[in-house]
């Protein structure tokens, strides 16, 4: 894929005023225009620094505008148009940025009173760029070497209950998914370094059940220990969990933020797990903030190993076609010479029932499918549910209708039995 010299982004646009118009007030208001001509804005300035609407595409028109607060031309009653926009910038604006970025693609544009939507929809940036971030040091090959799994989808699950175990429960736990077979186990986003669960003591108690399955068995299930916090302290807790002998770590991005996962991505000698929490207040509304398309290219620029995609049949409000683009997204190289490559992970409300479908929509078994229903409340127990996955998916990737893989294969009949709703 050939990078262009130019940082373009896609939007999709609501607005009463001409589409061309409200482009081109996006277009002046994130470079060098504003509401009127001001002195020094020359001819020679704007053809250097201003951005370019590269394509204008009318869409639809509607009848409500989707979002309060915005203008209506003098002129009266006009229609309210959408229209799919690309602008493009001189990168010597910003140069190779990724906070200052944002502040370009995704500043004072959501403000504008001539939009009632506003969405940013891909982001495609020039070469540049990738020789200014690491990216994911890890991605899918540093994953499955340090899990030790090939050629089939990382198993995994979440702490539950979310809070409310110490540390020795936290381990307890921990040993029961490592013999139960379990591939990958992550804190929930919720649990970071709280009194009743101090980071320090959970790292400790936790790889000392893991080091010590590892020592029997051979091998070494990852935890991925949420260290989110300040820097400093992301730094100190990131070296605590390398030198226990740990092969992953999590931070929530937007607690964060763009400058902390930057800095975690380049001291970082362990996978970074990204979360997304807190994800659906910048996508929800169809026609305002992000598409994810646009948002997880940064984050794996910065440095994500792991992107959470969320997972088919959630229990959450996105659709399907929404978490599998997503999902594709994170597997699409970024650059012809740095891929950025980042492994998608599905959650919420998996069991075995979604292998299939997630397999046959993605195409691919690089992912971290995690369960923890799906895991902890199999009737058989822990080990089954474990079991009821793998088979799940050994059956998606055969193409054999899990009824008929079921048939000879327990954990996964109870499985299906137990999770049909």
């Amino acid at each position: 894929m050939a990078s262009p010299s130019r940082i373009e982004a896609d939007y999709l646009i609501e607005t009463a005023f001409d589409p061309r118009a409200a482009a081109e007030a996006m277009a002046g208001e994130q470079s060098s225009g504003t509401f009127v001509p001001v002195p020094g804005e020359t001819p020679e300035l704007k053809e250097r620094s201003a951005a370019r609407i590269e394509a204008l595409e009318l869409v639809e028109e509607v009848s409500e505008p989707s979002l309060p607060g915005a203008g209506r031309p003098k002129s009266g009653d006009t229609p309210i148009s959408r229209a799919r926009v690309t602008l493009s910038w001189p990168i010597d604006n910003v140069g190779p940025s990724l906070p200052n970025l944002m502040a370009t693609v995704a500043g004072n544009l959501f403000e504008l009173k001539q939009f009632s939507g506003l969405r940013l929809l891909d982001i495609r940036l020039p070469a540049v760029f990738a020789r200014a971030y690491g990216g994911p040091k890890f991605g899918v090959p540093g994953t499955r070497r340090l899990a030790g799994i090939e050629d089939r989808p990382i198993i995994g699950t979440i702490v539950k209950p979310s809070v409310g175990f110490g540390p020795q429960e936290t381990a307890d736990l921990t040993k029961l998914l490592c013999e139960a077979g379990i591939d990958f186990i992550k804190d929930d986003e919720l649990q970071s370094d709280g009194p009743g669960c101090p980071f320090d003591e959970r790292v400790r108690a936790v790889m000392r059940v893991i080091n010590d399955h590892a020592d029997r068995t051979g091998r070494k299930v990852m935890f991925a220990f949420n260290l989110t916090g300040e820097i400093d302290q992301m730094r100190r807790r990131h070296d605590l969990v390398l030198e226990a002998g740990g092969t992953c770590i999590m931070a929530s991005l937007n607690s964060v933020g763009l400058v902390g996962m930057i800095e975690l991505g380049r001291f970082t000698e362990l996978p970074i797990h990204a979360h997304r929490n807190g994800w659906g207040y910048l996508s929800r509304s169809p026609m305002l903030g992000f598409s994810y398309v646009a948002w997880q290219k940064i984050w794996r620029l910065a440095g994500a190993d792991h992107m959470h995609v969320n997972g088919l049949s959630n229990k959450f409000s996105e659709a399907d076609d929404s978490v599998v683009a997503s999902a594709r997204e994170c597997l699409t190289p970024m650059f012809d010479d740095k891929p950025c490559i980042a492994m998608p992970v599905f959650s919420s409300g998996q069991s075995a029932k979604q292998a299939p479908g997630t397999y046959a929509a993605l195409g691919s078994a690089d992912l971290i499918f995690a369960a923890g229903g799906g895991i902890m409340a199999h009737p058989d127990g822990p080990a089954a549910g474990v079991a009821s996955l793998r088979e799940g998916w050994e059956a998606a990737m055969k193409h054999v209708p899990l009824a008929d893989y079921a048939r000879d294969h327990a954990a996964l009949a109870r499985a299906l039995e137990t999770y049909a709703a």
